[in-house]
């Protein structure tokens, strides 16, 4: 505890450049070590009816090659860790960063999609949309009857009758690569894979934008943002959609944190038709930049125009896509709703509950199930309000990523890639003790899905993973609570409390989202 409570962390240690540089080599090195034992696994351990184009075949059994996943896995691991000790040495600049992020990340682009098959859902999706139909009305099973039972067989048949829980734009974006390819099921959920590429680079650019404009390392936070194993494992190898979206809503929240909040709000809605989570970042951006503006009828106004600006971005998508308004439906959240994960705390709560006064069965789960997920989705609403009421220009990149950490917690479904959508933010405000709350969330997401896509932690021992979050909560208050001292050296104004006279409601500081 005291040391992550510490002011400046010793992992973080500046050092000498002479022993940076091999130093970063050799962690880099390493990093490459096992990137290449994952790409030369993942074509045998990716699991279903489709033959990947990138598929070694070391001629090793199934349990064999996921013990030399899992190493390349603790290798790329402990490379980040290692690299992040060099990360405020002085030496290092996010471009050097992105070189290594470069040799990691790519390779596993192009490698079999291991950890889910989400991809092969979003290409059912896709053509369905390419078709002519609406994927929001017409579940994947359609496909066996309009000829394309090979892209219906690559779908995990637990999802082959759900319909789509994704944005317009990301379908849309989908159909075109089929339309392009003629439906070739490993090129078009390669080049569906790619798609994240964008998103990735976008973090890449934005994160230390991000961080300077907030008076913080950039370098640290293109660490903390890119390199880590929970984007490398659970978005860039699956290649999630979740990429894209975190990719956009970076750009969008940089740009008005730059006096661009109109830019920033358009990209941010556009993320949110990847994936509607990024519209919490549209509220913030708003919220923040109506409240810079000291009259009432001035605030009215700012909001106004950010609400017509989503609006019109919303719906110049959708009128692409051709969808109809249906997409914004219990629909999207429909299809996270049937998973029931141990780690999902409405979900764990339930079968505990369930536990200790019956057996923990799927079906003894259900009705409290049920009732746990409406008193989370409730609880959710309120912090999030609460955070938007308490946002400020010091404070509001922050309070958005604890919201979409607590948005991921709060849901139906807690996929471990879920908290990459706050971490991606939090991560260029970092503190020592959230850093190291950082790297906690991120080591064990990254290793809690198994390669085929199934969680490591089933749902009857989720009583052991309550105690764990009541633990987790308790400590995280004890090394996170205000203690009323001086702020340590190098923390910035914005990074301070608000002010009494902005509690009391007179007009904030000039806002970095003013324009």
């Amino acid at each position: 505890m005291p040391a992550l409570a510490a002011g400046k962390s010793r992992l973080f240690a500046p050092s000498n450049p002479a022993t940076t540089w091999p130093a970063v080599v050799g962690w880099g090195l390493l990093g490459v070590v096992g990137t290449a034992a994952m790409v030369l696994t993942a074509g045998q351990l990716t699991g279903g009816s489709v033959r990947w184009w990138l598929d070694a075949r070391l001629g090793v059994s199934g349990s064999g090659a996921e013990v030399i996943l899992y190493a390349g896995m603790i290798a790329l691991t402990v490379a980040w860790l290692g690299l992040g000790r060099w990360a405020r040495s002085g030496v290092l600049t996010p471009r050097i960063l992105w070189i290594v992020g470069a040799l990691w990340a790519v390779p596993l682009f192009l490698a079999a999609p291991v950890f889910s098959r989400d991809v092969y859902s979003y290409l059912a999706q896709g053509t369905i949309l390419h078709l002519g139909h609406n994927p929001y009305h017409d579940q994947p099973v359609i496909l066996g009857q309009l000829g394309q039972p090979h892209v219906l067989a690559a779908v995990d048949t637990f999802w082959q009758h759900t319909t789509a829980p994704y944005g317009p734009l990301f379908l849309q974006l989908v159909s075109w690569i089929v339309g392009a390819t003629g439906s070739h099921v490993v090129l078009d959920a390669q080049l569906i894979k790619l798609l994240g590429l964008v998103g990735l680079i976008l973090i890449a650019v934005c994160a230390p934008r991000l961080a300077r404009a907030l008076g913080h390392d950039p370098v640290r936070a293109t660490w903390l943002a890119i390199l880590n194993p929970l984007v490398l494992f659970a978005l860039v190898t699956p290649g999630h959609n979740d990429l894209l979206m975190v990719g956009l809503m970076v750009a969008g929240v940089t740009l008005a944190v730059e006096r661009r909040p109109l830019l920033g709000i358009i990209v941010c809605a556009l993320a949110a038709t990847i994936k509607l989570p990024a519209l919490l970042a549209v509220a913030f951006i708003a919220v923040v930049w109506a409240r810079s503006e000291p009259a009432v009828a001035g605030r009215v106004k700012r909001l106004a125009w950010a609400a017509v600006v989503t609006l019109v971005v919303l719906g110049i998508v959708t009128l692409v896509a051709g969808v109809g308004a249906s997409w914004i439906t219990s629909t999207l959240f429909s299809a996270p709703a049937r998973v029931k994960l141990a780690i999902t705390p409405s979900s764990g709560l339930a079968c505990t509950v369930a536990t200790a006064t019956s057996a923990c069965t799927r079906s003894g789960i259900a009705t409290l199930q049920t009732v746990f997920r409406g008193v989370f989705g409730a609880l959710t609403i309120l912090l999030v309000l609460e955070l938007l009421r308490r946002a400020r220009p010091g404070n509001a990149v922050r309070y958005a990523g604890v919201a979409l950490i607590a948005l991921a917690l709060g849901g139906p479904a807690a996929w471990p890639w879920y908290f990459v959508w706050g971490l991606a933010l939090l991560a260029a405000t970092p503190t020592a003790r959230a850093v190291g709350w950082s790297v906690v969330i991120i080591v064990a997401g990254a290793f809690v899905v198994k390669p085929s896509g199934i969680l490591a932690v089933p749902l009857e021992s989720a009583p052991w993973v309550i105690g764990v979050y009541v633990c987790a909560a308790i400590a995280a208050w004890y090394t996170l609570r205000p203690n009323g001292r001086r702020p340590a050296a190098g923390v910035t104004a914005l990074e301070q409390p608000d002010s009494g006279a902005d509690r009391a409601g007179a007009p904030p500081p000039e806002s970095v989202l003013a324009k």
